[in-house]
């Protein structure tokens, strides 16, 4: 009797998973050399991070969030001076990296951005009960390859951002209690995203979430990373601590960053200071709104929670922080990688539940997302010219002011969002509307699972996609 040797679960995907990946990646490539000058790096906010760690390393007594960082050539402006807005902590963070000339640390950047995707996809699909670590590689090999392409993925790599590193470790920090041996819980789950709201404050909106789930611990040590952080800005800068934390330098200043109508901003603000011409006209109805979407949002993200659905509950806190923070750049965006990985999780398990119309819907959410938030060519519209040089997807499909003119003359209501119309107006607002769109199916889903127990830990399904499907 001949015997037949058998692959171990999951070989096949790792082997498709890895060859799709690398596909992807000569797909990145490429497009970088074709496009000459342009590329697919322009590292501009990776010089800010390095200056600010420059002026606390060799400036230290003068050290100012206002600060500059050299000029750049950004869309055609040469005169742009980009300033160092984030927290003093955040720049004691980056005085780490000052110490590496800029060609290396570009490398380093890309490196290390591409690893956190797949990291974050790699815990994402922990999170969901991947329990072969071979099945759960190619899965994540696959969804990076997937993702990669996401517009608010390549603009990440290409400015040299902080939000796929952020969002890997928020993702490892808040996921990791639910696998430790014997169920034992880490008592310094949490600090992590503390940590990271040191450096960006949107992640505070983690805290609201993990006590309506009675996570008392994780919400006290998120509570405790986070001032942390600002104890050690006080250690360090203690007179550029008290400006930023006291006396409102920049802490106050939601426009300190830039136009807050601009259209690289995808949040509630921007949408609503674009609709009603000014920003102070904007301000009053979008406190009311922010406040409506942090209430559905934690409302929701708990009932799903509760229900068993911690991974998608988590990612319903993200886009709940992306649509009620004042800026919502379009590469803080990098949440809807492993929301995508979520749906083609859940279009899978419906599929092989024999459930045809669910898998067929939410496969269909995942092409929407895709959709939405994909790097779409700039050939596919004429008016594309945000940035000169990379205006990859559809948000960029109109004319939108330039984002030096609000540093040096303020808000005008001659800039051209408060004018889009027709079209101008849905792929303006692209990225915010579809949050919209996806926060209420989100809340919707979380009503109709309000009543649901449940199931064991142990039921779910560990190893899907698995190589063969369920007859």
């Amino acid at each position: 009797m001949n015997s037949v040797a058998v692959s171990p679960p999951g070989t096949r995907l790792v082997k498709v998973g890895a060859i799709a990946f690398c596909a992807i990646l000569a797909s990145w490539v490429i497009f970088d050399v074709l496009r000459g000058k342009a590329g697919a790096l322009n590292p501009v906010d990776l010089t800010v991070y390095r200056d600010g760690g420059l002026i606390v390393r060799h400036v230290q007594p003068y050290y100012d969030p206002h600060a500059g960082a050299p000029l750049y050539d950004w869309g055609g402006y040469s005169s742009l001076a980009l300033k160092f807005t984030y927290t003093p902590f955040a720049a004691i963070v980056f005085a780490l990296i000052s110490f590496i000339p800029m060609k290396p640390l570009l490398v380093l950047s890309v490196t290390v951005n591409i690893a956190s995707l797949v990291a974050a996809l790699w815990f994402t699909f922990r999170a969901l009960g991947y329990a072969d670590r071979r099945v759960r590689l190619g899965a994540t090999l696959l969804a990076a390859a997937v993702t990669f392409w996401l517009q608010p993925v390549v603009r990440t790599i290409y400015l040299g951002q902080v939000n796929l590193i952020l969002m890997a470790a928020i993702i490892w920090d808040l996921t990791q209690v639910e696998f430790t041996a014997n169920g034992k819980r880490r008592w310094w789950a949490g600090a992590v995203t503390g940590v990271a709201a040191g450096i960006k404050l949107v992640p505070l909106i983690f805290v609201p979430y993990l006590l309506l789930t009675k996570r008392f611990r994780e919400a006290a040590m998120t509570v405790a990373g986070f001032l942390a952080t600002v104890l050690i800005g006080f250690a360090i800068l203690p007179g550029d601590s008290s400006k930023w934390w006291l006396h409102g330098l920049v802490f106050s200043d939601g426009n300190r960053t830039g136009f807050t109508g601009w259209a690289g901003n995808q949040s509630l603000r921007a949408i609503i200071t674009r609709f009603a011409g000014s920003i102070n006209a904007g301000t009053k109805p979008w406190l009311v709104a922010a406040f409506v979407a942090v209430v559905l949002g934690i409302v929701a993200a708990a009932l799903l929670y509760r229900a068993g659905h911690s991974m998608v509950a988590l990612l319903t806190v993200a886009l709940t922080g992306l649509l009620a923070s004042p800026i919502s750049w379009d590469h803080h965006w990098v949440w809807v990688a492993p929301g995508v990985a979520v749906a083609g999780h859940y279009a899978i398990r419906a599929w092989r539940a024999g459930e045809k119309w669910r898998a067929r819907w939410i496969a269909a959410l995942a092409a929407g997302i895709i959709f939405v938030y994909g790097a779409w060519p700039d050939a596919l519209w004429e008016h594309a010219r945000n940035l000169g040089k990379f205006s990859l997807g559809f948000l960029w499909a109109q004319k939108n002011t330039s984002p030096i003119l609000f540093s040096q003359h303020g808000d005008q209501p001659q800039y051209v969002e408060y004018h889009w119309h027709g079209f101008q107006l849905l792929w303006g607002n692209i990225y915010i509307l579809g949050g919209i769109a996806l926060l209420l199916i989100l809340v919707g889903i979380a009503v109709k699972l309000r009543h649901v127990t449940p199931a064991p830990r142990s039921a779910e399904p560990s190893d899907l996609p698995a190589e063969v499907p369920a007859t």
